[in-house]
């Protein structure tokens, strides 16, 4: 049985070790088929690993890979990058740069873990920034991919075309949809809408070969109107957290009126099986984890905030992508949605990828990676409809 590497930032997020250690152990006995390198300070996370009563059978498959210096939550990107070369969140993605594991995970730095990462792992041929992605639940019992959820505030509209073929790679790959359909973000439908980065990128889209579906509006994230929908990070972050918050607004509303009476009470008792469900589908952590696409491997972002079950979603995250080989048919989708705009005579050059991954993409990439590091963009966290994403303008958590 193949065994799916993942390496995981032990050190990252609002609390560290007391949430990655136990969803490492959790995911590890759900997994059979799972290996993982924890990444941080030895000798925390062997007392941590202790204290939660790690088995001999779960040891087996972990791995603790040092590191001497924690990303913190307030760490500037510039100190995150320059200053701890040996960090937790480093030595994680070097993981999947030199092959040891097929994927990363971190709750930590928004900002940090996407230069980092960016850094370290180099982006594909033809995309400048990697962007935040996640497929949502819609009314339609589809998936809707959203991007970008936080990564990049400031977008030219050349980014969010790039964007669009980053998301339509990825609803190809994993949602099997052939020509996915593409959605603007805009403040409404008509073409004369938006700001002039948003009409600019309009005009890009309708003259690409994506099924440009054209503008579409916030209610049509949830409608399932396309297959992807693409904005900036800003408008991606505030969406997902008024989302967020509309989500417990409602679980409110409901937790009121079957408290109001006792009757009420007695019908919140009979229709507890159906609360259940619902609670369940709208429960922000089984929606925690998204991918940093255009990369040249496969990292993960968990929330901030995430608690044990959470982060476990986040490694679920990590293992489907693994799994379904969503970087090497996004990276075959990129080279082939990007190679009608390369100018004539041009030669598609496309770098290796790292991890496991690169077996299934060997005929996809062939080319020596590029040894230009690409400067840091900052990102917020990723997460679902119902999730808080963090975001910042500097590569700070929010």
């Amino acid at each position: 049985m193949a065994m799916i590497r993942i390496a995981i930032d032990c050190m990252g997020g609002d609390f560290g070790l007391p949430v990655t250690i136990p969803a490492a152990l959790a995911f590890c006995d759900r997994q059979p088929d799972v290996r993982l390198l924890l990444t941080g300070l030895p000798d925390q996370i062997e007392a941590r690993l202790a204290e939660c009563g790690a088995t001999a059978a779960q040891r087996e498959r972990l791995t603790i890979v040092p590191a001497s210096e924690v990303v913190t939550m307030d760490d500037k990107v510039e100190v995150a990058l320059r200053r701890k070369k040996d960090s937790s969140m480093r030595v994680a993605a070097a993981q999947v740069r030199d092959g040891l594991a097929d994927a990363c995970v971190s709750a930590g730095n928004t900002g940090a873990w996407m230069a980092i990462s960016r850094f370290v792992l180099k982006t594909l041929d033809g995309i400048d920034r990697p962007a935040i992605a996640k497929a949502i639940p819609n009314q339609a019992g589809r998936k809707t991919v959203v991007l970008d959820l936080g990564a990049n505030v400031d977008c030219t509209a050349e980014h969010l075309l790039q964007f669009a073929i980053l998301g339509s790679a990825m609803m190809s790959a994993v949602g099997h949809v052939e020509r996915p359909s593409v959605g603007l973000l805009n403040i409404g439908e008509e073409a004369i809408k938006g700001n002039e980065v948003v009409k600019q990128a309009s005009e890009l889209l309708r003259a690409s070969s994506l099924n440009f579906h054209g503008n579409v509006e916030g209610n049509d994230i949830y409608k399932g109107t396309v297959d992807v929908i693409v904005c900036d990070g800003f408008v991606g972050n505030v969406v997902l957290k008024a989302s967020e918050g509309m989500a417990r607004l409602l679980g409110g509303f409901l937790k009121e009126e079957f408290t109001r009476s006792f009757f009420s009470l007695l019908m919140a008792s009979v229709a507890r099986p159906v609360l259940n469900r619902f609670r369940g589908r709208v429960d922000p952590r089984r929606y925690n984890g998204a991918s940093l696409l255009g990369l040249r491997g496969v990292v993960i972002k968990s929330h901030g905030s995430a608690d044990a079950h959470s982060f476990e979603w986040a490694l679920r995250d990590a293992y489907d992508a693994v799994s379904t080989g969503l970087l090497a048919k996004t990276t075959l989708a990129v080279q082939q949605l990007t190679r009608v705009a390369q100018a004539p005579g041009e030669p598609a050059v496309a770098a290796p990828l790292t991890g496991a991954s690169a077996t299934g993409a060997a005929t996809t990439a062939s080319a020596p990676a590029s040894a230009a590091a690409a400067a840091p963009a900052s990102t917020p966290s990723a997460a679902t409809p119902a999730a808080t994403l963090e975001t910042s303008t500097h590569g700070d958590n929010a």
